[in-house]
């Protein structure tokens, strides 16, 4: 009898379909800070993210800039943090895909270039020529603010190209590291994100009194989350619209105070072709 029973259940097992798995939602960030702090960040979004879609979310970090826009056009990942650059890349490479939220201050936002306070240079209103002939460093290759912008800047004030300004050109890697940089004296000058500045000034991460501030760019569109164009077929129809809506009712002032932002606020395409613009003019996106 007991192996009667047992054939059956085999059978019945056998017969019955089999449950669809949940699928998981996955999404990065380009890696614009330290590691540590990027996990923190983007864990605590992931359970936020799951709470608000009913489905697995879960954070995957990437080890550079590039990185991060391929694993978006290889649907590695469905949702990026991406810079203005690194967001037009990857929209450019995935017909379809959207900018969908953006922090309230990505509307407007700024590079900071910096000095090692050694120097003795001072704070200005216009671009400060004095950083004319030292070593300078920019943050990623790709980054927005830490490159592309600056770059743009650069070139406006003085009609060169930052080869042909400095003495020595470098790339950092994020924002964090170029501070690092600037403060220790292995580059004169560089340049980054203001609100990493902020960030880590606040969280004791740099001796404020060995790093000027010499100077604050015009400001320009920067980040935003972008999501992939076939994201209903894969998770549902309406999925798209619950991303959005679950990003700009983000309330949590510590998720918020991770991204120094206040809020996030609806982002479309079209806002991020200021950016566009100045890649091509620079020769930055072929």
């Amino acid at each position: 009898m007991r192996r009667i029973c047992c054939a059956f259940a085999t059978v019945l097992a056998l017969a019955m379909p089999a449950v669809a798995q949940t699928p998981t939602f996955v999404f990065t960030a380009i890696p614009d800070q330290d590691e540590t702090r990027l996990v923190e960040k983007f864990s605590r979004v992931a359970k936020y993210l799951e709470g608000k879609l009913g489905l697995p979310v879960k954070y995957v970090p990437v080890k550079s800039y590039p990185g991060t826009v391929t694993a978006f056009i290889n649907n590695d990942v469905q949702l990026a943090w991406f810079g203005g650059f690194t967001g037009v890349q990857a929209r450019n490479q995935a017909p379809g895909s959207e900018a969908i939220a953006q922090g309230a201050e990505d509307v407007n936002f700024k590079s900071l270039f910096i000095a090692n306070s050694k120097l003795g240079l001072q704070a200005s209103v216009e671009f400060p020529k004095e950083i004319v002939g030292r070593s300078f460093t920019f943050g990623s290759r790709a980054s927005t603010s830490g490159r592309v912008m600056p770059e743009f800047f650069i070139r406006r004030a003085l009609g060169k190209s930052p080869e042909e300004v400095f003495s020595r050109v470098g790339f950092s890697g994020d924002h964090s590291r170029t501070i690092q940089l600037v403060q220790s004296g292995a580059y004169e000058v560089g340049v980054l994100d203001y609100t990493v500045f902020d960030l880590d000034k606040k969280a004791g991460k740099f001796e404020p009194d060995r790093v000027t501030v010499l100077w604050e760019t015009p400001t320009f569109p920067d980040y935003q989350w972008t999501i992939r164009g076939d994201v209903d077929r894969m998770f549902g129809g309406g999925f798209k619209q619950k991303v959005r809506s679950a990003l700009l009712e983000v309330d949590d002032s510590t998720i918020l105070g991770y991204f120094g932002r206040s809020k996030f606020i609806p982002a479309k395409n079209s806002d991020y072709q200021p950016i566009e613009d100045v890649a091509k003019a620079t020769d930055l996106l072929n």
